[in-house]
C-alpha cells in the first residue's frame, strides 16, 4: 500500500474493535509497547474501503456472486496490508 494518505489500525486480541488510531506506525508502536499490547497493528488507506482497494490493486478479483455481497465486503480483510502481529514478552 504505497499510497500517501494512510493511517495505522491497532486491534486488540480478543477485542471486537479497534483501540488505536495513529497517524504513523512510531507512534502506534510506542503506544502498544507501553501498556504491552498484544494484537495486530495495521495500515489503511483513508477514504477506501479495503475492498475496493484490493480490487483496484489487483490483489482481488470478484469470481463468485457472492464476493459482491454487502455481507462479504463489509467483513473483507486481505494479508496484502501492510500489518504487524504484537504479544507481550
Amino acid at each position: 500500500m504505497t499510497d500517501s494518505k494512510h493511517i495505522w489500525i491497532f486491534h486488540g486480541s480478543g477485542g471486537r474493535f479497534a483501540s488505536g488510531v495513529f497517524e504513523n506506525k512510531e507512534l502506534a508502536e510506542t503506544w502498544v509497547k507501553k501498556y504491552h499490547l498484544q494484537g495486530i497493528l495495521t495500515k489503511y488507506l483513508i477514504n477506501e474501503g479495503v475492498y475496493d482497494w484490493a480490487n483496484r490493486s489487483q490483489y482481488f478479483k470478484p469470481s463468485k456472486a457472492a464476493h459482491l455481497s454487502s455481507d462479504f465486503i463489509q467483513k473483507f480483510s486481505l494479508a496484502s496490508q501492510e500489518h504487524y502481529h504484537y504479544e507481550d514478552d
